[in-house]
Order: structure tokens, then C-alpha cells, then sequence
């Protein structure tokens, strides 16, 4: 963060010529180690014993880092040179307004599409954005959001031609643990049935479902007791709760957001017998969503 240059880490263990496998028995030469199609499969570190390996392209690899190492210096450089104390602000603290909830896809970079400099958006990226509640990750990111860095705003964005979201309209087996992952999709799929059943195969249902993954994570971001209780903390302080939850699609053909056209606001309402855990009045949850 001081120069924003990226450094490379070696590794102790690989110095040395060779290394011990999994069980001790073999010696391998990490200098020259593939591993055979299928090997770990059949047998694990048993299937490794006595043979050997070859990488066969370490040089375009080390050729393709370079490369990274290359552009990461103009990168910093030009910043230096636009901004002589941007790296200096940075190296000493964050302070995003908005924590992002995105896709992985790489063609859904938070703080490109948004406009916004290094150390203003707070990020959590997953195949499809999903915000499930066994999984720490998600949960411990907004955790940390609202609590430590107290983000105002959280923006749960979905894309358009979404792989995780048109997989999870196959009829087929992806794997585990991509399957298990994409179950919960297929749980939206379910819970709205009726009315993606009344859109024809296609584009149009993948588009559809990809809003209505957005509105199911939204609704799972306000249930959370870590986004709950910096609302009730905040409304008791200021009389203002926050943070507001945001639902948005990146159109990945045109590069646009738009807002979620559904009324999470009444959602939010018929949810409150199950999951409110505080004393909420109706108005306090309305607001919730912008």
C-alpha cells in the first residue's frame, strides 16, 4: 500500500531441490513436478510413489508474471505521478462508504463500474452473489462492514449472462461442491416458480431469475443479525438507521446498473414475524431499502 507495488513471496520449502511427499517415501525434484492426468484421483499420495513429473511451461508462467509485475509499476507510477500522496493516504487507512456484493465474473469489477477509487468500496464476490448464512465468509465480510469500517450502504449486484444463474436452470449435475453451491440458486428458482414457470426458455428466464437472486440476497443481507443490530444501534444514536440495502443488475452488454425494479420495502415488511430481531416499527424497515 506504501508504493503500491506488488511484491513476490518465495516460498522456504520450495528452495531446496527436492521435497518430501505426502508420506516421506518418494523424493520429488520441484524443479520439474506435473502432476499425471488422473493420479491424484486414483490413489492420491499412494499413486505418486516412484513416479516422476515434469512442469513443462514454468517459463511462460514466470513470463506471464513478469508481465503482471511490468504493468503493476506503470499502474503505481502513474498514480505517483497524478496523485503524489494517494499511496501515502492509503498505507494508513480505509474508509469505504459501501460494502459490494458482487458475482465473481470477471467482467463485474466493483470499483470500475461504480467509478470509485482504491479504499472506498468494501468487497465480497462469489459465484452468483449469494449471501447464504452458513457461510462465514459472506457473513463475517458484513460482520466486519458494518460493525469496524460502519458502511452506510450495501449493494447486492447481480449481472446479466450469469453462469452460476443460467447452471442453476439445467436439469443436470455440476459437482460438488459447485452443485451444492448452486442448490441455493435453485432454491430462488423454487420460491418463484410460478412465475418464472411463465416465461418462456431462454434469455429472458435467465435475466429474470438474475433479478430475482438479487431480491432473495437482499432479503438475506437484511436478516442478518450483524446488518440488525447496526441499525437498532444506529436508529437509538441518531435516530437514523443504517446501513440501506441496495439492489442492483449490471448490464454487462452496455456496462449500465440499474436499481431493482421490486418493492423490497413491503418484502421486508411481510418478513418481520420470522426474522426481525429487534423492535422495529414499519417505517424503520421501509427504509431499509433504497
Amino acid at each position: 500500500l506504501h508504493d503500491g507495488r506488488i511484491r513476490i513471496l518465495t516460498l522456504p520449502m520450495l528452495k531446496s531441490r527436492t521435497f518430501l511427499s505426502l508420506r516421506g517415501m518418494s523424493r520429488l525434484d520441484p524443479g520439474s513436478v506435473s502432476l499425471r492426468e488422473g493420479a491424484l484421483a486414483r490413489g492420491g499420495a499412494a499413486a505418486l510413489q516412484g513416479r516422476s513429473f515434469t512442469t513443462g511451461k514454468d517459463a511462460d508462467a514466470n513470463s506471464w508474471m513478469d508481465e503482471i509485475l511490468e504493468q503493476n509499476k506503470k499502474w503505481a507510477n502513474n498514480r505517483r505521478v497524478k496523485h503524489p500522496e494517494f499511496f501515502k493516504n492509503l498505507a494508513t487507512s480505509q474508509k469505504p462508504d459501501v460494502l459490494w456484493i458482487g458475482c465473481s465474473d470477471a467482467r463485474v469489477p466493483a470499483n470500475t463500474i461504480m467509478g470509485k477509487e482504491s479504499g472506498t468500496v468494501f468487497v465480497q464476490r462469489n459465484i452468483a452473489n449469494q449471501v447464504l448464512a452458513i457461510d462465514t465468509n459472506v457473513q463475517s465480510v458484513i460482520q466486519f462492514a458494518v460493525e469496524f469500517l460502519e458502511v452506510p450502504h450495501i449493494v447486492v449486484c447481480g449481472h446479466y449472462d450469469c453462469g452460476g444463474v443460467r447452471a442453476a436452470l439445467r436439469n443436470m449435475n455440476h459437482g460438488a461442491p459447485l452443485e451444492n453451491w448452486l442448490r441455493n440458486i435453485r432454491d430462488v428458482h423454487r420460491t418463484h416458480r410460478e412465475e418464472i414457470s411463465l416465461i418462456p426458455e431462454g434469455e429472458a428466464r435467465v435475466r429474470r431469475l438474475v433479478e430475482l437472486n438479487v431480491l432473495e440476497q437482499c432479503l438475506n443481507v437484511y436478516k442478518t443479525e450483524a446488518v440488525q443490530k447496526r441499525r437498532w444501534a444506529t436508529k437509538n444514536e441518531t435516530g437514523h438507521a443504517v446501513p440501506h440495502i441496495h439492489g442492483v443488475v449490471y448490464d454487462v452488454a452496455n456496462g449500465e446498473l440499474k436499481k431493482l425494479e421490486v418493492n423490497l420495502k413491503q418484502e421486508v415488511v411481510n418478513l418481520q414475524e420470522c426474522y426481525n430481531l429487534y423492535d422495529f416499527n414499519k417505517k424503520d424497515e421501509e427504509d431499509a431499502f433504497k
